[in-house]
């Protein structure tokens, strides 16, 4: 009997995952009080990072934990497991940088295995610096969507963002994932006045002849990165400076749970989207959990309400156990952020030690 070909043996995958959803009613351990459905869990694999953008880090750098309380590969996969038996998804590899993993690549093949208990997507965040010689080996793993965070098209703008090199190489790696049928690949742009606002048209022409997904995201307020309230730059602004140039940017249909706006210029091979957590959130269709590096479940990006998940694994809980938790913080998610008048005074990790 011949061997299955890769395209049939996708088929088979998703057979199993349609008659897996169909079987089961969703979880009420991920099911919070607003009848919120989460089925995308977003895990950070480290807490360290080859670049030290502005917005992330802190100059003077953080202080990272101990080696030893970052989640082993096991403990990850077991989580990872735990999760999409309770119906996640989707799951998501930040960091810091995951790419400096040195696992990396066996992790997401470990997550692949998970694909005929229900998990449909293997995502990952990166700055694209380490990423390049890694992708190929990732998507035959199975990772099959990528963001990759980029705020500048201008090589020495970057080096002042990032504090260091890698412009370039970041570009090649674009370009890379999209030879590879990534498809969309999704470029994260963290927007600020003064700083990079100027180049949201630059970006717009970059999705002329590429099929990139340009996601503008509005600066947020975490621990170290002195945000201020005048370097935030609402959508509207960008949408009323897009249009200008632009008048037929029209809004596309977004999916129920879309973090992003999405927009096109008609005729143009790629999209935009804008990530509006400050001026307009979408906490009522948040689906989204975090589990830190060090293994700490985060129900918000914005709350600072944690429970150690590492901790109890070490301490021998079995999974019934540490469902019972999960669900009791799942449950305990509150309506909506805090707001933003608020958020900027709220004590919260700096965003490389929560995963971005």
């Amino acid at each position: 009997m011949a061997p299955l070909t890769v395209k049939a043996h996708r088929r088979i995958l998703k057979a199993k995952i349609a008659a897996i959803d169909q079987e089961r009613p969703f979880s009420k351990v991920l099911t919070d009080n607003f009848s919120r459905q989460h089925t995308y869990l977003r895990i950070s694999l480290t807490e360290k990072c080859n670049l030290r953008c502005t917005y992330c880090m802190p100059a003077e750098g953080v202080d990272l934990s101990p080696k030893d309380d970052i989640m082993t590969t096991p403990e990850i996969i077991r989580l990872a497991r735990l999760f999409v038996q309770e119906g996640v998804t989707k799951i998501r590899l930040t960091g810091g940088e995951p790419t400096v993993r040195k696992d990396i690549n066996e992790l997401v093949e470990q997550l692949g295995q998970l694909q005929p208990m229900g998990l449909k997507t293997i995502a990952m965040t990166s700055n694209g610096i380490a990423l390049k010689r890694k992708l190929p080996s990732l998507v035959n793993s199975g990772m099959n969507l990528l963001n990759l965070s980029l705020d500048t098209l201008d090589r020495f703008k970057f080096e002042l963002m990032t504090r260091r090199k890698g412009f370039e190489r970041v570009m090649e790696t674009i370009d890379d994932a999209l030879a590879l049928g990534l498809n969309p690949v999704k470029v994260n742009c963290v927007v600020m006045r003064g700083t990079n606002d100027k180049e949201v048209l630059d970006f717009v022409e970059f999705t002329r002849n590429k099929k990139v997904d340009i996601r503008f995201i509005e600066y947020m307020p975490f621990g170290g990165n002195k945000w201020k309230e005048n370097k935030l730059v609402p959508y509207q602004e960008l949408i009323k400076n897009i249009q200008a140039v632009h008048p037929t940017f029209k809004k596309l249909v977004d999916d129920p749970n879309d973090t992003s706006k999405a927009y096109h210029v008609p005729g143009f091979a790629g999209q935009i989207g804008f990530i509006t957590s400050m001026s307009d959130h979408f906490c009522g269709t948040c689906n989204r959990l975090r589990i830190t590096a060090d293994g700490n479940l985060k129900v918000c990006l914005f709350g600072n309400t944690e429970v150690s998940l590492r901790d109890m694994m070490r301490q021998g809980k079995t999974d019934d156990e540490l469902r019972e938790v999960i669900e009791m913080a799942v449950k305990n998610k509150k309506k909506q952020h805090a707001g933003m008048s608020n958020l900027v005074n709220m004590k919260n990790r700096p965003m490389i030690l929560i995963g971005g």
